[in-house]
């Protein structure tokens, strides 16, 4: 079967081509300009926090020198020739290693629990009034703005040494940084289904708890365990400040140059990380009903 293919006239075919160049011209102009205004912007910021390029490759050689000295035992030899002697303090690191997750996984349960709590509050389509939802915000943008490790050195000096200064440290960001995640799903949520409940003469708690909760369980159980490989980073930093957790036997190290303790200390958690991430994308495939690769 033919065919036919209309040709424009010339004249009409040179009007549509000049204002097809003229639109990709201006296409090009706004490119060009925000492209001139982002590296104007990073140029500034750049300048106002002082990064000096010339002090970067001048000192990088340090940078390098330093995990040379990691990956050496003090006999010289390089750790994975010798993995006994590399990994001598494995049994007392696991130890507190397991102690880091338990701090994580506690603080991240309580967390999460009074962000469920909070975040119905919060967000603007079911919060009961206006002055509760902007006072509830403006206590999950509080303990989320500060950070983790300053609540930790906080509840240091407040309780002492030990797990449990950083069992609340995370709780509390936990609860600003969850609180915001929930309360942004609920926000996203159809609310047909609670303006069906509610015809029915049914209180808040029954609207959030058949017609919103149904909606939002799957995303809150996702940004949990989300949360939850966070915390064990972040807890793993908290025994700096004597919050409990691998983290102090890591300072030890390092104010100590026990190099080579710690990349062993560092393997560690990084194994341990990589665990925790594998194993929360299983439950969060399992949760969501779907098949997850690594």
């Amino acid at each position: 079967m033919t065919i036919a293919v209309s040709i424009l006239p010339a004249q009409q075919l040179a009007v549509l081509n000049d204002a097809y160049r003229k639109a990709v011209a201006r296409k090009r102009l706004r490119f060009a300009l925000a492209t001139a205004v982002f590296v104007a912007t990073l140029i500034i910021a750049a300048v106002g926090a002082e990064v000096n390029l010339r002090t970067f490759f001048t000192h990088f050689g340090n940078f390098v020198s330093y995990f040379d000295r990691v990956l050496t035992l003090e006999d010289g030899t390089r750790v994975w020739t010798n993995i006994g002697e590399w990994l001598w303090g494995w049994q007392k690191w696991s130890l507190l290693l397991g102690e880091t997750i338990l701090i994580s996984y506690v603080g991240t349960l309580a967390g999460a629990v009074l962000a469920f709590a909070l975040n119905f509050l919060a967000a603007e389509n079911t919060a009961p009034a206006a002055w509760l939802r902007i006072l509830v915000k403006r206590f999950l943008e509080f303990c989320r703005t500060v950070p983790d490790i300053v609540f930790a050195l906080i509840f240091v000096i407040a309780f002492g040494l030990g797990p449990m200064a950083g069992v609340l440290a995370i709780t509390i960001h936990c609860i600003g940084a969850l609180g915001k995640q929930y309360s942004e799903i609920v926000e996203n949520i159809d609310m047909r289904p609670v303006e069906g409940v509610r015809s029915t003469g049914a209180g808040w708690i029954s609207c959030m708890r058949f017609a919103v909760l149904p909606q939002v369980a799957a995303g809150f159980a996702g940004y949990t365990l989300l949360r939850f490989e966070i915390n064990v980073r972040g807890a793993s930093v908290m025994g700096f400040v004597g919050a409990g957790g691998i983290g102090q036997e890591l300072v030890v190290a390092i104010r100590k140059f026990y190099y080579s303790d710690v990349s062993a200390i560092l393997l560690m958690i990084v194994l341990t990380v990589f665990v925790i991430d594998i194993g929360t994308g299983w439950i969060r495939g399992r949760l969501f009903g779907r098949d997850r690769h690594a």
